[in-house]
């Protein structure tokens, strides 16, 4: 539990261990943005190290961002070793996460949605953060293609088959993770947190259904036969960068969006937990790290204290922050708790 004014540093925290996974930390932000408002040190524009215990073995993993004669890139280490990307620190450690700003997930644009699918698609399914760098890499180039030309029908369909592969991959991964965590919400057994179930929609989404050689070729005709549209609205109009993550309230019926600020949370946290659990049944029992920014927001003291007792029988370890001590207070000797204060940690108990 880290607790201290605002502006102390307690957020910063946990986007530094979130940078220990792939892809761009809890903030969202990008990695030159992380990057420290001072003198640099050396080629190091920032870095992030930690020691990781797992099953008995002892792991030093680290992640930054140097700068090069090629510009700024990307480092990852394993055991002092380079690590080829950042989906190799992946096997060893998981997270989840939720922060103030995904309160608005359900009422805001489908990108955050998209975001916050592929996060926790990514906990499971590895080769997913993969397949979506190279979806929209394939993407980008075919839509300067089809801007600024040449439209050589060769290269394009090289590329709408790119598109088609890693697009069905995408596909493919949202849907298990879609599936498994439905199965894990109706299995929980908490009453605090409202169930939900969730849903894909997006004109891409149903091709899971097909055959694998079919589904290719009905994705990348879809493409081919989109060239001109895509060309004169200059974005791509199918595929899985458009679709969109439905939730309901399953009690109530009742969409998401449509629900309290309390609710959404609640079901939100609901979504977490169940990841959370499946990650560590799928896993032998390792759970995933939580990342729990100003979580007891919005949450009233029966919610709060339901919560402190999943994150405790889950076992899993959790970062939570919070301005005021005193909302933790089921957590008095069960949990560290530290005071964060100009940028420094000072442990108050435990």
């Amino acid at each position: 539990m880290l607790t201290g004014p605002n502006g102390a540093g307690k957020t910063n925290l946990l986007e530094a261990i979130s940078l220990l996974v792939p892809g761009r930390g809890l903030r969202g932000a990008t990695l030159a943005e992380h990057t420290r408002k001072g003198p640099a040190c050396g080629n190091s524009l920032w870095a992030v190290r930690a020691t990781v215990q797992r099953a008995g073995e002892t792991y030093e993993i680290g992640t930054g961002l140097s700068a090069g004669a090629n510009g700024a890139t990307r480092q990852v280490c394993l055991n002092g070793a380079a690590a080829q990307n950042s989906n190799d620190l992946s096997e060893l450690i998981q997270m989840a996460w939720l922060t103030p700003a995904m309160d608005r997930l359900f009422i805001e644009s489908a990108s955050g949605r998209r975001r916050f699918l592929d996060r926790l698609t990514l906990g499971s399914t590895s080769s997913h953060g993969t397949a979506s760098l190279r979806y929209e890499q394939a993407m980008r180039e075919r839509a300067r293609l089809l801007k600024f030309g040449p439209r050589d029908p060769g290269w394009l369909s090289g590329l709408e088959q790119q598109m088609a592969e890693h697009g069905l991959a995408i596909c493919a991964a949202r849907k298990a993770t879609v599936d498994c965590l439905n199965e894990a919400l109706a299995q929980r057994e908490a009453v605090a947190f409202p169930q939900a179930f969730l849903s894909l929609e997006g004109n891409a989404d149903c091709l899971y259904a097909q055959e694998g050689q079919t589904a290719c070729d009905t994705f990348r005709g879809m493409l081919e036969r989109g060239r001109v549209r895509d060309a004169e609205s200059g974005r791509t109009g199918f595929g899985p960068h458009i679709s969109d993550l439905r939730v309901r309230h399953t009690a109530k019926r009742m969409d998401a969006r449509d629900c309290s600020t309390g609710e959404q949370k609640a079901l939100l946290i609901s979504i977490i937990l169940a990841q959370a659990r499946h990650l560590s049944h799928i896993r032998e029992g390792l759970a995933p790290i939580l990342l729990l920014d100003e979580i007891v927001a919005h949450l009233d003291v029966t919610r709060r204290t339901a919560l402190f007792e999943e994150i405790l029988a889950l076992g899993a370890q959790a970062w939570m922050t919070g301005t005021e001590l005193a909302m933790f207070g089921p957590l008095a000797g069960r949990a560290e708790i530290f005071e964060v204060a100009e940028s420094r940690l000072t442990r108050m108990s435990d």
